[in-house]
């Protein structure tokens, strides 16, 4: 599966970031799995399932929507691309200290499975400031969402914080 590729993330919540990325590797490669990361040490505005179903709702009616798969994932990423057959994972970065972070990560999976490369896309530069955590303040303050995320993300994202 050389033309398919995991593009991890907790996505709490999914920005416009997330989604240039996305559409940017859509061109890039025939399927794309995007992988929801649950980690039940960190506390997230949205579950594994409702953050699925923001992202299934932001790509539908996308020319490339067809590409997508959408999954949960718990466990080391190298081990769910394995279970996959997948040996590329797309990672965003905005800004060198993301890309200092993911490139500690692509060198750690790659000493634990020689097999998986690491491939890192740039946002859109009027998207590289947009962070989730700079959403949830945002959004916990009552503010203004339309320009850093999808309209139905913001929607949920007021209803989680009113």
């Amino acid at each position: 599966m050389k033309h398919t590729a995991i593009y991890p993330g907790s996505f709490d919540p999914l920005t416009n970031g997330h989604m240039d990325i996305l559409e940017r590797a859509a061109q890039m490669f025939e399927k794309i799995i995007v992988t929801v990361a649950v980690n039940n040490k960190k506390t997230a505005v949205f579950s594994g399932e409702e953050r699925v179903e923001l992202i299934r709702q932001a790509i539908q009616g996308k020319e490339w929507e067809h590409k997508i798969e959408i999954e949960q994932f718990t466990g080391l990423l190298i081990n769910f691309a394995r279970e996959k057959e997948v040996n590329v994972l797309l990672r965003g970065v905005r800004q060198i200290s993301d890309f200092e972070y993911e490139f500690r990560m692509a060198l750690t999976n790659r000493r634990l499975a020689p097999e998986i490369d690491t491939v890192f896309l740039m946002p859109d530069e009027q998207l590289t400031f947009i962070s989730a955590t700079i959403v949830k303040e945002v959004a916990a303050w009552g503010g203004d969402l339309s320009s850093f995320v999808p309209d139905h993300v913001a929607k949920a994202l007021h209803e989680k914080f009113t």
